[in-house]
């Protein structure tokens, strides 16, 4: 199935017309200014399925009215070799949809078509083609789509033409987003107000709100600490996909499927954007047939919302000290585990949510489980572990299995069946690990600069926040002269910085165990509100924590009941993640000796249990000598290798883009 968009910027007003292949193949395409034929025999064989790498223009188009035939085209790649062209504004992309029909709403299903825009350059380098914009935005989850939402709102405001591109690694958009969800829709209250009266997928309101301690064997009622009243149990995935066809309403390009794996420098270490990875590469490094260059997304501010742990994040933050800059301790991480279950009618109560501490996991410990009910007989259940854990022998996802035994649980999901299943890890360390997240040429915004409130377990509000924040000091930078701090002042003058501060002793609390962190979080919550004198510190990061191997015992986990409790392969297909299996590694070790002579002797090889996914295995060679595997197309993206290997040998990079999960419920 292929597909075409076209959207003419002639005027304010963006309109677009869809084209099947059986329709618009071997038709003419004509406005004003031009005009153009294209052959279904040059480009796409129904019949065949075959594709061709089009690289001459006079091949591909016949252009009339004054379209001078020397012209550039412009090239954002496709990994099928699809070349799009523009002419006097316009730009059509010819994209095919192969995965279409993938579980989702419908929205931007396998590779999304779009249109470029006018008034772009492109660089003449050979091999690489640079498309500039004012804006170029790293990440499609709550953040980066807030952030592009409010930027276009400003530019019709101020009657302001700025030219917005939203980057997403995922096959579509919300392919890659997980997370618990119970909104609170304070942030969208503000960027979308109309929200409620629109199609949205915010539809049910929290019900009930329980807090539950678990012991092995019974569940104890606590007074519980969340006020969830006016808040929704939703799905994030769908949420993001909502939002980003209100973007695309409002003209920002969003391209699902390519991946940032690099950041652009000028010749003053000023960031001028991303490049995007080659496509069609082999594991050998050579190129294959359908070798495609990435692409230079150049902008005059970039954003950078990658979500948790995002790998460009990363390098910026310690490029440019940011962390140092800002005062900020070190940031701590946890692995939340997910599945979503359809359950019988009888057992489903819409907006019912729960949350629970203790049992499976010991005191010394910190996490909790959650389950909520969402609409049409689904729940979100998953289990958060921090990893910032002591015990190598511990396994997040089998302590998640065990939670599901649970004799006040396992009812619920009796008669149930699973739809999906995802990892994602989160950040924790709140208002102490917030980095100065102003750089060069651009800000960090969202989960890739920490904005989780802990206590609320939650982070999407506060992410959308910091992104309409961004927005207003990138549009008064671009138009008004200002620049980029505006958006360190106006974060901490923001209710998110609010929000923060009060929250900052529950997180550091539970470095003392469970009981003394409940009995500090009581003392914080109901009596000091957060407005005591002193801020606790973090401990240790999370990969010094872990200890050797000799300090503990192996866990002995339960095999899967295949009813309840699953195997990890089992988990995997209902993910939905893919990967090419010919390409480079994305999983690289920066010393491959450090598996076999540290993390194997020393921590038990802790990352064949922390991986949520089965990516690192030990196996023997010939010899019988344990050698570590790294079976990288299993990959959910999660992050936690990157965050807990004991020796930071482990770097987290982005693979082709598209590849990954494919959530269309989580």
């Amino acid at each position: 199935m292929l597909r075409i968009l076209i959207k003419s910027n002639s005027s304010r007003n963006t309109s677009f017309k869809s084209f099947s292949s059986s329709t618009f193949f071997n038709t003419h395409l004509r406005n004003s200014t031009t005009s153009a034929l294209i052959s279904s025999t040059s480009l796409f064989n129904p019949s065949s399925g075959s594709h061709s790498n089009v690289s001459n223009p006079t091949n591909l188009a016949k252009i009339q009215n004054g379209y001078h035939q020397g012209c550039k085209f412009s090239v954002l790649n496709f990994q099928i070799g699809f070349r799009p062209f523009f002419s006097s504004g316009y730009l059509i992309k010819l994209v095919s949809v192969r995965n279409y029909g993938r579980n989702g709403s419908g929205f931007m299903r396998g590779r999304r078509t779009s249109f470029l825009g006018e008034s772009r350059s492109f660089c003449s380098e050979p091999n690489r083609e640079s498309i500039q914009y004012d804006v170029v935005i790293v990440g499609a989850g709550p953040a980066g789509l807030s952030a592009a939402i409010r930027l276009k709102q400003l530019c019709q405001e101020k009657d302001v033409d700025l030219s917005v591109c939203v980057v997403e690694k995922g096959a579509e958009v919300g392919a890659h987003i997980i997370s618990g969800n119970v909104f609170e829709p304070r942030a969208l209250d503000e960027l979308l107000p109309e929200w409620k009266h629109e199609e949205s997928p915010i539809i049910v309101p929290v019900s009930s709100d329980k807090f539950w301690f678990l012991s092995k064997d019974r569940a104890f009622s606590l007074p519980c600490p969340f006020n969830n009243k006016g808040n929704y149990v939703i799905s994030l995935s769908q949420l993001v996909r909502w939002m980003g066809a209100k973007a695309e309403e409002l003209g920002i390009e969003i391209y699902p499927g390519f991946a940032a794996s690099e950041i652009l420098y000028d010749s003053n270490d000023n960031v001028v954007g991303i490049g995007t990875n080659d496509m069609g590469i082999s594991k050998d490094g050579s190129k294959k047939e359908n070798f495609q260059p990435g692409v230079e997304l150049k902008g005059r501010i970039t954003l950078l919302s990658e979500g948790c742990r995002g790998s460009l994040s990363e390098k910026v933050l310690k490029k440019y000290n940011l962390r140092e800059k800002g005062r900020a301790q070190h940031q701590t991480y946890a692995l939340g585990i997910k599945e979503v279950w359809e359950i019988d009618e009888a057992k489903h109560k819409p907006g019912y949510v729960l949350h629970t501490l203790g049992w499976p996991l010991d005191q010394k410990t910190y996490g909790g489980s959650f389950l909520y009910h969402m609409k049409d007989r689904q729940i979100s259940i998953g289990l958060v572990v921090a990893l910032n854990y002591h015990n190598p022998f511990l396994n997040p996802y089998e302590e998640f299995q065990k939670f599901k035994q649970h004799p006040a649980i396992k009812p619920v999901l009796e008669g149930g069946t699973v739809l999906q299943y995802g990892a994602r890890t989160l950040n924790e360390g709140g208002f102490q690990s917030i980095p100065y997240p102003v750089f060069p040429g651009g800000a960090i915004i969202g989960c890739s600069a920490g904005f989780l409130n802990v206590p609320k377990i939650k982070g999407t509000h506060t992410a959308m926040k910091s992104g309409m924040l961004a927005a207003e000091a990138t549009f008064h930078t671009l138009h008004d002269g200002s620049n980029m701090e505006t958006y360190w002042d106006s974060l901490k003058n923001s209710w998110i910085w609010e929000e923060l501060y009060r929250a900052r002793n529950y997180r550091p609390a539970f470095e003392y165990g469970l009981i003394p962190g409940l009995a500090i979080s009581a003392l914080e919550h109901y009596i000091l509100k957060g407005k005591g004198p002193l801020t606790l510190k973090h401990g240790k990061p999370d990969h010094e924590a872990t200890d050797v191997a000799r300090k503990h015992h192996p866990v002995q986990y339960p095999k899967p009941d295949g009813i309840f409790s699953f195997d990890v392969p089992t988990s995997l297909h209902r993910s939905n993640t893919n990967h090419d299996h010919d390409q480079p590694p994305h999983l690289r070790l920066r010393d491959p000796k450090i598996p076999e002579l540290v993390n194997l002797p020393e921590y038990a090889g802790p990352e064949s249990r922390y991986c949520p996914a089965r990516v690192y295995e030990y196996i023997p060679d010939e010899k019988g000598q344990l050698k570590l595997h790294i079976n990288a197309q299993n990959c959910l993206h999660c992050k936690a290798c990157d965050i807990k290997d004991p020796k930071q040998n482990i770097m987290w990079t982005v693979p082709e883009g598209g590849g990954g999960p494919g959530y269309s419920v989580m």
